[in-house]
């Protein structure tokens, strides 16, 4: 007989356009080509309804987030509380089968007393409280600022929630440990986020730029693009194109003022793959070493070269098949080192020796299945993934 599983998801995970919702999208279609039947609850409040989940879930349900003051002034973080609908607590209560909850966001029914005796499975992508602590200090608005730093304060209290699970799912080593403390008689698992990559495409060659990619409207990403052009990128560096959606008008003012610096504004797929492609060098740069950055993932299965900073790759194993600058002098210098190699096989088959090892959705896949199957037998405290 098929698993049966409820996952309630943050947002509509289609199309995978942005980190959290790739790992749910890839998540959905790995554990349906294990037979798996499920049930997918999400969120609508940007996105629309997508038939192409359908593919993969044998029943869809969307919400539509609740807003409005006391949403606002809810004891519950904002994340949270906005997704808590009566209809959403309804279906769950439909049948006994397991339900994981994608993110903090989606755990506001994880503790009510009727779920009691079910499997809760908790899928981590970030430590939250950290995460908005981070775009509380990136962040140039003040009214965002507030919003950001109201969330920390109520988020930290508010992850005692896990209490309740059965087990938790990771996306770093570093978080691991991190819950494995908090919650040291519970089951916390290592599972690194599921992508679209199946196997190391890079290009062997040079290309004549390097890259920075990200969602411009986040403070994480925007913060990292500012710290690259007012510290790093010199005139006398080749050119950087920095792709992405929604940049904020300062930053936009900011990039056409520099003469080797070219944005590109909502690349499509099509684009967003050749740019990562053929430039010579993938540069990563974030200052919270928080959850896994997908990015490094696709720019690691399709690109040449990537340099990055010691907290892009925290918590990953993925640092040996980077290189990793800490100082704009070092950027600087690295930069121009790496646009005098010629990216060769021998190191897209080393690559693609760590990374079809660690980061196999298929092999991750199975261990999942594996612990929907047996969860009520795996040992205490441990980190599961035979993979490390």
């Amino acid at each position: 007989m098929a698993i049966q599983l409820h996952i309630i998801s943050f947002d509509v995970p289609s199309p995978p356009t942005y980190g959290g919702v790739i790992d749910v999208f890839y998540k959905l279609r790995a554990l349906h080509a294990e037979g798996v039947a499920i049930t997918l609850h999400c969120f609508l409040y940007q996105r629309s309804p997508d038939p192409e989940l359908e593919k993969f879930c044998k029943r869809i349900f969307y919400y539509t987030r609740q807003s409005g003051l006391l949403v606002h002034l809810s004891r519950r973080p904002y994340i949270v509380q906005s997704r808590m609908p009566e209809k959403l607590l309804k279906n769950l209560l439909a049948d006994d089968d397991p339900i994981l909850f994608e993110g903090l966001h989606s755990c506001g029914f994880m503790s009510d007393r009727r779920l009691q005796g079910r499997t809760l499975i908790y899928r981590e992508s970030n430590i939250e409280h950290h995460y908005y602590y981070h775009l509380f200090k990136a962040e140039k608005s003040l009214w965002r600022k507030f919003f950001f730093l109201a969330e920390t304060i109520r988020l930290k209290p508010f992850q005692k929630v896990l209490q309740v699970a059965t087990l938790m799912l990771t996306v770093s080593l570093d978080d691991t440990r991190y819950l494995q403390e908090k919650f040291p008689s519970h089951k916390v698992v290592y599972l690194p986020s599921f992508h679209p990559e199946d196997v190391v495409q890079s290009k062997p060659g040079k290309g004549t730029y390097a890259l920075y990619q990200g969602k411009l409207s986040v403070p994480e990403n925007y913060q990292a693009v500012d710290y690259l052009i007012e510290k790093v990128w010199l005139p006398s560096l080749p050119e950087l194109v920095i792709a992405g959606s929604n940049p904020p008008r300062w930053l936009v003012q900011k990039i056409h003022k520099k003469s080797n610096i070219r944005l590109r504004v909502n690349p499509d797929e099509k684009e967003m793959s050749t740019l990562v492609h053929d430039a010579q060098v993938n540069i990563l740069v974030t200052f919270q070493p928080t959850g896994l950055k997908l990015k490094l993932l696709s720019a690691l299965f399709n690109g040449r070269f990537c340099l990055v900073n010691p907290a892009m790759t925290a918590g990953t194993s993925l640092e040996p098949l980077c290189i990793t600058a800490s100082t704009p002098d070092e950027f600087r210098e690295k930069t121009e080192k790496l646009f005098s190699l010629e990216f060769t096989p021998e190191e897209m088959k080393r690559r693609a020796s760590l990374l079809e090892e660690r980061y196999s959705n298929r092999k991750n896949c199975k261990l999942l299945v594996e612990m929907l199957t047996l969860s009520s037998v795996l040992p205490q405290n441990t980190t599961q993934n035979p993979n490390l």
